[in-house]
């Protein structure tokens, strides 16, 4: 299993018990959809390894008690300390037509209701403070804020998101 075929789900914080229990800080606003997983990826040293869980369940609502099996001691619940846990892609729950994941988007046409055919979805910049639709137009990129202000419509039978942004926000990109 690769990382591009999975998503985040959530990093080791700490240990639970003697016994090998660990807890987990995840990365969700809806941690119950992932209290009786059967498997789960964990990063270990760049590499994602299957492990099987024993026994799972909340925490203080956002962190998961995992209890893998074949993690019996503390010196094992030590060896995956601080690693990262990854689900397949197809874990993620279903969203609301006007929502959507960001890796779901790439490859999508932007048209903007007032400048027309934008270009396509490269990818989605969330290093800032506001998430970023990167749009390729002939080789020139160009950024819009992943405002709900501004998007009109998520058409995902057609691979198409129509934006309204401000007037010149997508020519300031096209000036040379």
């Amino acid at each position: 299993m690769n990382k591009k075929d999975c998503f985040f789900l959530g990093k080791i914080v700490k240990k639970y018990s003697f016994k090998g229990e660990l807890l987990a800080k995840l990365d969700t606003d809806q941690p119950e959809l992932y209290e009786n997983l059967d498997s789960i990826f964990v990063d270990l040293r760049g590499n994602l390894v299957p492990f099987f869980i024993e026994s799972s369940q909340l925490h203080k609502s956002e962190l998961l008690r995992i209890k893998f099996e074949e993690v019996d001691t503390e010196a094992d619940a030590d060896s995956l300390m601080k690693s990262d846990l990854y689900l397949p892609l197809d874990f993620l729950p279903e969203l609301a037509d006007d929502k959507f994941y960001f890796h779901e988007i790439i490859g999508f046409t932007v048209e903007d209701t007032n400048f027309g055919h934008v270009g396509t979805i490269t990818g989605v910049n969330d290093s800032t403070g506001q998430s970023l639709f990167e749009i390729d137009r002939e080789g020139i990129e160009i950024l819009i804020p992943m405002n709900d202000a501004f998007i009109e419509k998520v058409d995902k039978p057609n691979k198409t998101i129509i934006v309204d942004t401000p007037e010149g926000l997508i020519d300031l990109f096209l000036e040379e």
